[in-house]
């Protein structure tokens, strides 16, 4: 996820980042005003239209479809962004409810349970790079930290990494519940948090998984590029050459917020304005971490 400062609009304006949709349709852009010219060069150079001509009024086709097309647009970037904006709050919720589990855990453990309580601090921030690594559909172990009564060599990659880390959650709590550490109520206690890991991988996945309808998808393509590729026809006559920057600029635009839409509505992934789960991640280890580590206030 890129950072940045809303307030500086000189850079935005005048530079291209690697988030540019410039960058990624300017072979386009070069073909469409390649194609705008040729139009323009058939119907004022060579076939000698004039304002007369019928094909000037296919402006009021596209008068009509402006508003169809921003509408499909619109549509399309709130879905998009809603479906990021839910990514968010979802790794929000992770961030704190391993907190919270954190917490809990250092509160209710005994001091001398230092095998328990140094699972715990690791296998909670374990947890946060297992779903980041899975909604990216990767596997690194380097992520992991083992502990005495966790190693992290014994996850199987081929299976759901995350659902093995919390299913170890529960198996330690209950394991302590055996022992008498923790007793009925604590158990309780802890109940909220240690399935809120599931809810919370459950719906990335949902938003992972279920991409916007894809006849959805293909019309709105279809639909913008009939309506670029039409645009010179009408264009050319009333203005000229100058057809050929407008056409490419109407292109840019229209594909952009498309291309913007692909680009978040799956937020887990590696592109530029996906969710920064990395860094959540690191900040949910170091986070636990402190928690275990520091002694509580009294």
């Amino acid at each position: 996820m890129i950072n940045y400062n809303p307030k500086e609009w000189f850079s935005f304006i005048f530079k291209f980042h690697k988030a540019d949709t410039f960058r990624e349709l300017f072979p386009l852009i070069v073909a469409i005003s390649i194609y705008s010219y040729f139009i323009y060069w058939l119907e004022v150079s060579y076939l000698h239209m004039g304002d007369d001509s019928k094909l000037k009024n296919i402006s009021i086709l596209h008068s009509m479809l402006t508003f169809a097309i921003s509408t499909l647009l619109v549509f399309r970037a709130n879905s998009a962004y809603d479906r990021w904006w839910e990514g968010r709050k979802l790794w929000g919720a992770l961030v704190n409810n391993s907190r919270n589990l954190a917490m809990k855990l250092n509160t209710l453990l005994p001091a001398d349970k230092k095998k328990e309580r140094d699972f715990f601090k690791h296998m909670i921030s374990n947890y946060a790079f297992a779903l980041k690594n899975h909604l990216r559909t990767q596997f690194h172990e380097s992520d992991f930290e083992s502990s005495d009564l966790f190693h992290k060599q014994n996850l199987n990659s081929k299976l759901h990494v995350p659902n093995q880390i919390a299913q170890s959650l529960f198996f330690q709590v209950q394991q302590l519940k055996d022992k008498g550490v923790l007793n009925d109520t604590q158990m309780l206690y802890l109940n909220a948090e240690l399935s809120s890991f599931t809810d919370v991988c459950g719906a990335c996945e949902r938003i992972k998984n279920t991409p916007i309808p894809f006849s959805y998808s293909v019309f709105l393509k279809k639909i913008i590029f009939f309506f670029v590729m039409s645009l010179p026809f009408s264009l050319a006559i009333s203005m000229s050459y100058f057809c050929v920057p407008v056409t490419a600029f109407i292109f840019y635009v229209l594909t952009s917020i498309e291309l913007i839409a692909e680009e978040i509505e799956n937020p887990f992934g590696n592109d530029a304005n996906d969710l920064p789960t990395d860094t959540i991640s690191a900040n949910i280890k170091k986070s636990v971490h402190d928690i275990f580590d520091t002694p509580i206030v009294q």
